[in-house]
């Protein structure tokens, strides 16, 4: 790996390979072996953002350990689905390192980020779908981009939707989250220039089947343009969304 890295920065000092070239060569290399985990210290190369942590099935001390490594390197962190004993243990070492208790997301930037021009509009079908929401505006904000909200707007009182017309066409692109059958992303893309990332949410009844009913329906939408991310998913929509406003 070492041998790789001064070969690189040799040929990049003599004019032999671009930038880009060296880029390229260096982009999977290197990683962090924790025994446990290996830490892929070059994901902000390749994606535009550090790897980020899903808490969940891990216990404190090993998200604590990933963390220190994450932020010693990049100086950024985003733990997804986490709790609050895992922010506490964090907060000794970053006093600075915040916490949403609605999204589970624990969020830390050494530097301010850099605003993104676009606007990323967050709309939610009911109120129970707003840990979703909450999760992917969390991970919108550190990752840089501007972000407006327009909850409760299914489609059981469409109005409310219709009469936020204006809003939906000024963002540069929308994420749509709902539960029971998970009709608003067709109506929200049938009324839009913009793309939109559907998230179905595992809010209903019995037949909703924990969210598959709306994961269908939304990826059998019959409008263009609109992407489908995983149930409960709202970080991976807000990852798309940010590539997208990138």
């Amino acid at each position: 790996m070492a041998k790789t890295i001064y070969k690189t920065l040799k040929d990049l000092r003599s004019g032999r390979i671009s930038v880009e070239k060296a880029v390229l060569r260096l982009k999977d290399l290197p990683y962090k072996d924790l025994g446990f985990a290996k830490i892929d210290n070059h994901r902000s190369i390749r994606r535009g953002f550090p790897e980020v942590i899903f808490g969940k099935g891990k216990t404190p001390d090993q998200i604590v350990r990933i963390a220190r490594k994450i932020i010693s390197h990049d100086g950024i962190l985003l733990i997804t689905r986490t709790d609050e004993k895992v922010f506490r243990k964090l907060k000794r070492f970053y006093p600075k390192i915040k916490f949403d208790r609605n999204s589970g997301i624990v969020s830390y930037r050494k530097s301010p980020a850099l605003i993104k021009r676009g606007t990323v509009l967050i709309v939610t079908a009911g109120t129970a779908d707003l840990p979703v929401a909450e999760e992917a505006k969390s991970t919108l904000e550190i990752m840089g981009n501007r972000v407006k909200s327009l909850y409760d707007v299914g489609v059981a009182g469409i109005h409310r939707v219709l009469k936020n017309k204006d809003s939906l066409e000024k963002a540069r692109v929308i994420i749509v989250i709902a539960g029971m059958e998970g009709a608003l992303a067709s109506v929200v893309s049938g009324l839009v220039s913009k793309p939109v990332i559907a998230v179905p949410t595992s809010v209903g009844y019995g037949a909703n089947f924990s969210g598959l009913a709306p994961l269908l329906t939304m990826m059998n939408c019959c409008s263009p343009g609109v992407a489908v991310v995983n149930i409960d998913n709202g970080f991976g929509a807000a990852y798309f969304a940010s590539l997208i406003n990138s």
